[in-house]
């Protein structure tokens, strides 16, 4: 049967071909495509956000391992559609209004898929409006948002008011994060949570969707 802890090993590796090889050898061995999702893929994926967290692996492994992560999602793709999988959940994420950076924001995005999510990346110099659209018309249960700047953490407060205004705050859950951003800054704002690193806001949105 399908090696899973071979998968996994692959993923925090980086090793793309690798993990193409063994996803098509367990599919052909009829292993089903939400096993190898779940048992292999985002375990390895799991497993680097938490070497990640210590410091014992930096950005450009994560960037790696991403990749070869998405080498196997393209494959399990059709298949997870065929077999209606189930996804953990919708998390939409941005750069706020005014700032144009995304390495962080990307990297959220990737941890996110990594933990089973469906992201909706909204880019960066993302406006208050384009945070309420993807809470009211794509389907949002997490608006992720990212400020790099000092000068752009105001950008999050006018967003979430502005969602608040639309009538939308208590049909969505909040996360903010960023070099500036602080715990304590996200409860002046009103957001649900704050995450330091992107592996953190894997795990902060599975507690804000109510998975642990």
């Amino acid at each position: 049967m399908a090696d899973f802890r071979a998968i996994a090993d692959a993923v925090k590796a980086g090793r793309a071909k690798i993990v193409k090889t063994l996803v098509t050898e367990a599919i052909a061995e009829g292993v089903a495509a939400e096993s190898i999702l779940n048992d292999g893929l985002i375990v390895g994926m799991n497993e680097l956000g938490v070497l990640f967290k210590n410091n014992e692996v930096y950005v450009p492994e994560v960037l790696i391992a991403a990749r070869a992560m998405k080498t196997g999602t393209e494959i399990l793709k059709p298949l997870l559609a065929d077999a209606n999988a189930q996804s953990r959940g919708v998390v939409a994420v941005g750069t706020v209004k005014g700032d144009l950076h995304d390495i962080g924001k990307n990297l959220v995005a990737m941890m996110l898929e990594g933990a089973g999510f469906t992201v909706i990346d909204l880019g960066v110099d993302v406006s208050p409006e384009a945070f309420i659209d993807a809470a009211t018309n794509q389907g949002a249960q997490i608006l992720g948002m990212s400020a790099l700047l000092t000068t752009t953490m105001p950008s999050i407060k006018l967003s979430i008011d502005a969602i608040r205004e639309a009538g939308v705050r208590d049909k969505v859950k909040i996360m903010i994060g960023g070099a500036p951003v602080t715990q304590s800054f996200a409860d002046e704002v009103g957001a649900d949570g704050y995450s330091p690193d992107a592996a953190s806001a894997a795990d902060l949105a599975k507690v804000l969707i109510g998975l642990v």
